[in-house]
């Protein structure tokens, strides 16, 4: 579905679509003049899960109920997706379709920094 929805963008507005710089231009004030468009995507983008729900049957996840890990992993993602100029819808699903470096780069690090990240809390300090 991101893939569909970069494609969808990339035809409709002519650019790459990546959630957090949609979102970081309305943070930051730079997306100023695409406001409308930015929010309209955001709204899209946590609208359409529940749409879904009556579609598909229930599915488990593992995610801990330690809510100190999940605000640490969501800091941490948002720092990393900070540093990298770019999350893994910017750079794993546009960058890298369009065979760019950065976007492969990014995306290796991306897989890097998650991978040891869940052998450190699981693994080492056991909190998931």
């Amino acid at each position: 579905m991101i893939g569909g929805a970069a494609a969808l963008y990339l035809l409709v507005n002519g650019r790459i679509m990546g959630a957090s710089g949609i979102l970081g231009g309305l943070v930051h004030g730079t997306g100023r003049s695409t406001a409308a468009e930015r929010v309209s995507f955001l709204v899209g983008l946590m609208a359409l899960p529940p749409l879904l729900v009556p579609f598909h049957e229930k599915v488990g996840t593992h995610i801990t109920s330690n809510v100190a890990v999940i605000v640490v992993a969501g800091l941490l993602v948002g720092i990393g997706t900070r540093l990298a100029n770019g999350c893994t819808s910017g750079h794993g699903v546009c960058g890298m379709s369009r065979l760019s470096l950065r976007g492969i780069v990014a995306t290796a690090f991306h897989l890097l920094g998650g991978g040891l990240a869940a052998l450190i809390f699981r693994h080492v300090l056991g909190v998931i």
